[in-house]
């Protein structure tokens, strides 16, 4: 068994022990340790050029493989679903097994969809990573029974809607890449395929559009955006944290690593590019707005998470190596801050019963950690220097606006300039919420103490993440590979 087998072993394992009855607290705070330590070996590995890969066969006709591989890129993505999930069930306190469960089955969802290399595989273990957070939002969410199960049964027709068109593009690409030696779902197979019988460029036009329509509901694409904010708002933590940080990013993962590559011809058709960058500034500008008009730190949060979805969208668009590293880095960045950010929300709502802005004020008196852990949420979501969100921010724009001016402004030279007021949108909002809630006249009736001992540990470590990356951001990018032009 390899390495990359037994890391989506271990939370899956571990949700079963649950279910049977073992410890939850030990058995899945041990179970996030572990798994960290083995991707950080995992990593050691791959640096020094160890073949991760491993396969074993299922199916003959078509050829569906049980098969695992790790580039940079993936990972990077594994790295940030190890160290969310960590922080995720440290937040459970006090609460029945299923929470322990949820969050396991999120994170062994996620990491197989990561690390497996067959599309048949890939696609099944998001759908895995589905269910529990459905089911949790239902059953275990904030708010009145029939408002969580309205907004449960909300994402459950957008996501299914958006994975039936997933499984449309998929399936396009394993029947016109397959070649002449049967059907097989084979990522690297079909990557080879791909580079030696490449399909003409209408036919990569219309299946790239099919994959970033089904790939961009699951991100919340504008303007299959919608079921994503109220999703947040009304997920418990640990929950709200794995899918904004770690799940979301399945649709980005996808549209880099199957679509790009298998459809380069298509991603640059003009009509998708100009049909991906309106929705991009939709995310970014409208949804701005958007969040701007926020008056609840929860639903601010989640409305603030689409919106920052439009720069990495910007990255995907540009399509060259300096934008793609860029959306990697902020995939990345974004997972971390926006856990971080929602396991201060939980915190804050756990003890005062509300997150509406107009009730709260001077909780800093009170809670000096919680603010400066906030602080750094806040100035990582607004792309502070020194800390990750900047740097990935600033190769996306430098990416997408290293094209040729000699014919002036292009699209994407337009949708750039308009993204860039993104960040203005994101200090407004951010700010005022940290002032809103931390500083001036107390409100009423309401008080927060800090998080002791081992409470404050994934807060730290969450935040040192941010800053170590923020100060070094090549610690990502060197693992990347990527060759787009």
């Amino acid at each position: 068994m390899s390495l990359l087998e037994i890391i989506i072993l271990i939370p899956l394992l571990a949700a079963a022990l649950i279910g049977a009855g073992l410890p939850a607290k030990l058995i899945s705070r041990g179970a996030s340790v572990l798994n960290l330590v083995v991707l950080l070996v995992t990593l050691s590995q791959h640096a020094a050029g160890v073949n991760l890969s491993h396969s074993i066969p299922i199916l003959d006709n078509p050829a569906i493989n049980f098969a695992v591989g790790a580039d940079g890129f993936s990972l990077t993505l594994a790295l940030l679903t190890c160290l969310v999930l960590l922080a995720a069930v440290w937040q459970i306190i006090d609460k029945p097994a299923i929470y322990h469960v949820a969050s396991l089955l999120i994170a062994g969802g996620a990491l197989g969809a990561f690390l497996s290399t067959d599309l048949f595989f890939i696609y099944g273990f998001h759908e895995l990573a589905l269910i529990p957070t459905l089911l949790m939002i239902a059953v275990h969410g904030h708010g009145d029974a029939t408002n969580r199960r309205a907004i449960a049964w909300k994402i459950t027709v957008y996501l299914g809607a958006g994975s039936l068109v997933l499984l449309a593009g998929l399936a396009a690409l394993v029947l016109n890449y397959s070649g002449s030696n049967g059907l097989t779902f084979d990522l690297n197979a079909l990557l080879e395929t791909a580079k030696s019988a490449p399909l003409a460029a209408d036919a990569q036009a219309w299946i790239f559009f099919v994959l970033l329509v089904g790939f961009g509901t699951l991100v919340s694409l504008f303007p299959f955006h919608s079921w994503a904010a109220p999703a947040y708002a009304a997920a418990p933590t640990p929950v709200a944290m794995l899918h904004s940080g770690v799940l979301k990013k399945f649709g980005l993962y996808g549209l880099i690593k199957i679509a790009l590559p298998l459809l380069p011809l298509g991603a640059k058709a003009e009509w998708v590019q100009q049909a991906l960058l309106l929705m991009l500034v939709g995310n970014i500008i409208v949804i701005g707005l958007v969040t701007i008009h926020q008056s609840s730190l929860d639903t601010m949060l989640g409305n603030s998470s689409v919106m920052h979805m439009g720069y990495i969208f910007l990255g995907i668009a540009a399509g060259n190596t300096v934008a793609l590293n860029g959306a990697v880095l902020l995939i990345f960045a974004h997972g971390i801050s926006i856990a971080l950010a929602f396991a201060l929300c939980g915190k804050m709502r756990n003890q005062l019963g509300t997150l509406e802005f107009s009730k709260l004020g001077g909780l800093a008196g009170n809670a000096p950690f919680l603010t400066v852990m906030f602080g750094f949420a806040t100035f990582s979501s607004i792309g502070l220097p020194g800390l990750a969100n900047f740097a990935g921010e600033v190769m996306v724009f430098v990416g997408a606006f290293h094209q040729s001016l000699n014919t002036g402004l292009k699209p994407i030279h337009w949708a750039t300039i308009l993204a860039l007021w993104g960040v203005v949108m994101s200090a407004v909002y951010m700010l005022r919420a940290y002032r809103s809630l931390f500083f001036g006249k107390a409100a009423e009736g309401h008080f927060i103490s800090d998080p002791l001992g081992s409470q404050r540990i994934p807060l730290l470590l969450l935040t040192a993440v941010l800053l170590v990356v923020g100060c070094r951001p090549s610690l990502i990018t060197d693992l990347l590979n990527f060759t787009a032009k």
